[in-house]
Formats: structure tokens, C-alpha cells, sequence
């Protein structure tokens, strides 16, 4: 990762331009190139370096359904499971973690009802009980992280 690159997620973790030309428009902030933003964009996706670039949406204001699942899986089953769970397209985010809940995973559905069925489907596909761990309440933390 070069200064470029560095550049590149320093300033864009904190927005991205709504426009015609978008990329053009944060190129032109960080003084390269439309093309090279989207070019260093790809190999830094590519290279594992960004694990996603795209927008976060708010599913429950869009009228869909968001809660925190885990899973407490067998360590020689852990790569399977986690196939299976990222399979869901309502997956969002996949995290292992040292617990006895060592599978954590973001669920979001276009319906809020969905949450309740897709539990269900990773269950019948998985045969591991889901933790459902639906929000009480929402904090906002504008969370950059410098590189």
C-alpha cells in the first residue's frame, strides 16, 4: 500500500459523492485520475486489503429487517459453516471470534419477518442453534480508521 492508496481510504471512509460521475468527482479530490481510483479501488479489493467498498444502507428505515446472530460452531466444522452461513445473500458480515460463540454475523432482509426465516434456514442448513440478538437501541459512533 503506497501513500496513493493510503490517501484513497483515509478520505473516502468518511463519505463518497452523490453525482453523475461520482468517482470522477472523489478522484479529482484526491488529485488522480477517475480511472486510477477506480484501478486502485479494484487491486486493493482484490488484494484483501478492503474487504468491501460500497454504501451502507439502513435496512430498518428501508423498511427491512437488521439483527446481530451467532453461532457456536465446532472448530473442525468452522470453514463449512462459515460457507454455508455466507451463502445467505442476507449475510452481510461474517466475524470469528475467540468465544463460545465463535461465529458472529450481521443479518439483513428486505422484510423484517425475513430475519425469523432466514434464522431458520441457516438452522436446517447448519443443525446449529442461531443466537438472535436483535438491537435495543441505536448509537451512532463516526468510527475512521487511519492507515
Amino acid at each position: 500500500m503506497d501513500a496513493i492508496d493510503r490517501n484513497i481510504i483515509n478520505n473516502l471512509q468518511g463519505g463518497f459523492p452523490i453525482s453523475e460521475r461520482p468517482y470522477a468527482d472523489a478522484a479529482k479530490q484526491l488529485g488522480i485520475t477517475e480511472n486510477e481510483l477506480i484501478e486502485r479501488l479494484s487491486k486493493l479489493l482484490e488484494q484483501g486489503m478492503l474487504s468491501r467498498f460500497g454504501p451502507m444502507y439502513h435496512a430498518e428505515r428501508l423498511g427491512g429487517g437488521l439483527t446481530l446472530a451467532a453461532l457456536s460452531v465446532p472448530e473442525a466444522d468452522f470453514e463449512r459453516v462459515a460457507a454455508q452461513v455466507n451463502a445467505f445473500p442476507e449475510v452481510a458480515h461474517n466475524y470469528a471470534r475467540e468465544h463460545e460463540l465463535n461465529m458472529w454475523f450481521v443479518l439483513a432482509t428486505e422484510q423484517p419477518e425475513r430475519i425469523d426465516e432466514v434464522i431458520s434456514e441457516i438452522e436446517a442448513k447448519t443443525g446449529l442453534h442461531v443466537y438472535n440478538m436483535p438491537k435495543q437501541r441505536e448509537y451512532y459512533i463516526g468510527l475512521q480508521f487511519k492507515v
